[in-house]
């Protein structure tokens, strides 16, 4: 068999297909449940990159997509082809490609750091030239097109599926996810922006939480008083799982499967069924320890209440930003398209009712995993690459950095007194009003959802599906001199770092918090403990 790996480099995880090329079937399915990287976002990524050193990031990357080729049972020296798609900072690690022009907005600062814009155009190279993959010495990989340096090649693959390049109608596409990217079309002009909506969109940052994997509530739905879960199978389809008393925990009645955690999109539908249901008062639960209880003693805190209101918040912040840049009001936003993991399980209705789709909405299309598809087109059609490229060139787009937006910031605050302070929703939208930006109402009910697909991705292969829990990559460092006190250890929140024998420190990068922690650096009694020192390994 000739075969070809085509990959999703997410920021939330990594997701590739084993494809025999000359039929064009999927083979096999691999999915990680976090990124290699330290942090919980793409500017984690990006600093620690900067900070410490590209080679840094860029072997934590190719050690991880090497443990994931080992999982599809790939030979390196037998691939035949590679295909990535991806944000561009990802790709950029991936690749080794500088990534100084990613991290500062406007072309002063960067000429005054004298920094140079890299070419991110479609390219076809040897996969041997990449560092670590040396071996692959009859593997071409290749790379789709950023539209433009800071709109990459999944922003590309979105626009491209979502059908806005034929369509003149106003639209907005959203992938709902770590890095939540989203376009806008009105006028025959694309706008596009990012908002760093962080990981509760895809499970994390929440105690309970899981990226969309096997066994994990994906769903839920009031039954009375009582709450049913629902669970994604073996497969990625949803079951049934128990009936649950919310306020107790007490099992009501027993469902198919045992649930290891709770997805994103299981946190959205919690909490609208929470709001309707008044057990969710903002910004509080209502149930007199502030938990809301799931099966199989999962549960739900105000302390995660308030991530997944900061992510909520993001999205439709980001929502009315693109809207101001487009000189269009919020009400003119009827179709929309959710892509990514969390935009296939996300029910549109709920995500509708809590604000993360545009309120007056008529239509919402899921459609999928867009960026692992688009890797999977071109690895079977290098004419679907150079597509791409003329697509890429030709958009008439704007994009809005939301860093560096004066209505982002001003809605984000405005997000943050709602979900997090309690600000009554008339409120909200008389301070709307006065900062001159896009109105938003109460939710319309949406009269049409189509759900192109099941799954994110809907075919896993004639091999399966295969999770992988433990991505396998660490940052190790010696102290010297070290005494043993083991603060570094004792202090690390995710339990990512442990200490050898010999005195060695030992990180889990997929584990580790990166730059929004780094406890372990500031634990060090003399001050020994130095990020500059560590080196990358594999398991």
């Amino acid at each position: 068999m000739r075969t070809g790996v085509a990959i999703d480099l997410g920021t939330s995880g990594f997701r590739a297909q084993k494809i025999d090329l000359e039929s064009g079937e999927i083979k096999r399915t691999v999915i990680t449940l976090r990124n290699p990287l330290p942090g919980a976002n793409v500017m984690d990524h990006l600093d620690f990159a900067i900070h410490y050193g590209l080679d840094k990031a860029h072997g934590l990357s190719v050690t991880a997509v090497k443990n994931i080729l080992a999982k599809l049972g790939v030979n390196l020296t037998e691939l035949e082809k590679f295909s990535i798609c991806g944000n561009p900072i990802q790709l950029s690690i991936f690749q080794g490609i500088p990534i100084e022009d990613l991290a500062y907005a406007g072309e002063r600062k960067k000429q005054k750091y004298q920094i140079k814009e890299q070419n991110r155009d479609a390219r076809i190279i040897p996969l041997a030239e990449i560092e670590g993959f040396e071996e692959a010495v009859n593997c071409k990989l290749l790379v789709p097109p950023a539209i433009k340096h800071e709109v990459g090649a999944d922003a590309l693959a979105l626009i491209v599926k979502a059908g806005m390049i034929e369509s003149n109608e106003v639209a907005i596409a959203t992938d709902y996810g770590t890095n939540a990217e989203m376009a806008l079309k009105a006028n025959g002009i694309i706008y596009t922006g990012s908002a760093a909506a962080g990981p509760a969109l895809e499970g994390q940052e929440i105690e309970f939480g899981s990226i969309a994997s096997p066994y994990t509530i994906s769903d839920v739905e009031f039954e009375g008083k009582n709450l049913r879960c629902y669970i994604l199978d073996k497969d990625m389809k949803v079951t049934v799982g128990d009936l649950i008393n919310p306020k107790t925990g007490e099992v009501v009645e027993k469902g198919e499967l045992t649930a290891k955690g709770i997805t994103g999109t299981g946190v959205i539908a919690l909490i609208e069924a929470g709001l309707r249901n008044k057990l969710i008062v903002l910004p509080k639960i209502q149930t007199a320890d502030g938990i809301l209880h799931l099966q199989d003693g999962i549960k739900f805190t105000n302390k995660d209440l308030i991530e997944a209101g900061r992510a909520i918040g993001a999205i439709r912040a980001g929502h009315i930003t693109l809207c101001a840049a487009a000189d269009i009001e919020m009400e003119e936003l009827q179709i929309a398209y959710m892509s990514g993991a969390a935009g296939t399980y996300m029910d549109a209705a709920k995500a509708n009712k809590v604000g993360m789709i545009p309120y007056n909405s008529s239509y919402v299309s899921q459609i999928g995993n867009t960026s692992l598809s688009i890797a999977r087109e071109i690895l079977l059609s290098e004419d679907r690459l150079w597509e791409l490229q003329a697509i890429a060139k030709e958009i008439m787009s704007t994009h809005v950095m939301f860093a560096t937006a004066e209505a982002f910031k001003e809605a984000y605050l405005l997000e943050l007194a709602y979900w997090n302070e309690g600000m009554a929703f008339k409120m909200l939208q008389k301070f709307l009003k006065k900062k001159k930006l896009p109105m938003i109402g109460e939710p319309s009910a949406i009269l049409e959802i189509d759900r192109r697909v099941e799954r994110d991705i809907p075919e896993h292969g004639e091999e399966g599906l295969e999770v992988i829990e433990k991505i396998g990559t660490y940052l190790v460092m010696l102290i010297e001199g070290c005494e043993g006190c083991h603060k570094c250890v004792k202090v690390c929140p995710n339990r990512a770092l442990n200490m050898e024998q010999n005195g060695a420190v030992k990180i889990r990068t997929d584990l580790c918090d990166g730059a929004n922690c780094q406890r372990c650096l500031h634990a060090c009694p003399d001050d020994r403990f130095k990020w500059e020192k560590l080196a990358v390994i594999g398991e």
